[in-house]
């Protein structure tokens, strides 16, 4: 598959997707759901995580807390392709990433804050989250995390495929 054939497959343009293969950017939980999809992989694929056939998974931390906190976003669960789910650490910045306005995708999400103060844009519904606060919705509407203070902010995404 060629750059512009996975461009057009994603919605997402061949510059971003040439800085992603570059790992000069990473992507959302939108577009990364949509290169997985292109390229008829699943997402723990994508992020070079191989599945295993016990039913029961289990990703070890190795001493860190919620994921690679160097990186925006990291797979912590749904590494089996028959799995509903998929768990993400999100570092949301206090700029907006990429220019981009707002995620959307199929399925239902859910968010938990670790720490820090996050900033979420849910449709035209403004919410400031604090460590411990919880948001489920349909990941359908558009939606955005900014941090609104200096310490890093890091938050539980899980997202589960609707049918």
């Amino acid at each position: 598959m060629t750059l512009e054939d996975l461009a057009r497959d994603s919605g997402l343009t061949r510059s971003y997707l040439s800085k992603v293969e570059r790992g000069m950017s990473t992507p959302s939980i939108e577009s990364a759901l949509n290169i997985a999809k292109a390229l008829g992989v699943t997402v723990d694929r994508l992020f070079g995580q191989q599945s295993e056939q016990d039913p029961i998974t289990i990703v070890r931390g190795n001493g860190s807390i919620g994921g690679d906190a160097a990186t925006h976003l990291s797979l912590v669960a749904g590494l089996q392709t028959d799995r509903v789910m998929r768990a993400f650490i999100v570092h949301p910045g206090k700029t907006q990433r990429r220019g981009r306005i707002m995620s959307h995708h199929e399925g239902e999400e859910l968010l938990f804050v670790l720490t820090g103060e996050i900033a979420m844009q849910i449709g035209a519904r403004n919410e400031h989250l604090k460590p411990g606060d919880c948001v489920q919705f349909d990941s359908t509407i558009p939606h955005k995390l900014t941090a609104l203070t200096d310490e890093p902010a890091a938050a539980l995404v899980v997202i589960a495929a609707t049918a």
